[in-house]
């Protein structure tokens, strides 16, 4: 199996997770004399194999990002890790960024100024740079997904 249909599997069982989480409190309580719609012990017991196998399926996903190099010799999982802080970054400038360029209309001559604290423009050029590194960087780690075995 590749680790690009491992991901969509975890990805599947996470869903089908959270929807047997909600089935489960749904048939938490009944009124008296009545059935739930769903055995708890039942759904319960689905959650646990659901949880069974995505423990298993994410070990293996991990130990296949650890062992995975790219050309430059780095690891799979150090690659995940710099997207994800790349995403942080990115969207706390981006953030910061719509607040520093956003205009402030004045009514009069006499209302007081606001000005932005900083250079957005270089600023932006920043965050152009980190988005073009967070593109580059999704495309190796997909190219990997797509063509890596699972162990």
């Amino acid at each position: 199996m590749k680790l690009a249909n491992a991901l969509s599997q975890r990805s599947e069982l996470q869903t089908r997770i959270r929807q047997l989480e909600v089935r489960l409190n749904n048939n938490a309580l009944v009124q008296e004399g009545e059935q739930p719609a769903e055995d708890p012990m039942e759904l319960f017991r689905e959650l646990e194999e659901d949880y069974a196998r995505l423990e298993d399926l994410v070990a293996r996903i991990n130990r296949t990002n650890n062992s995975t190099r790219t050309e430059n010799g780095a690891a799979l999982s150090d690659l995940l890790a710099r997207r994800d802080c790349l995403k942080g970054r990115l969207g706390g400038l981006r953030n910061f960024l719509n607040n520093a360029s956003a205009m402030v209309h004045r009514h009069s001559a006499s209302e007081i100024r606001i000005k932005s604290t900083v250079n957005v423009r270089q600023l932006q050029k920043q965050v152009d740079s980190l988005a073009k590194e967070l593109r580059e960087l999704e495309e190796t780690i997909q190219e990997k997904n797509w063509t890596t075995e699972l162990l």
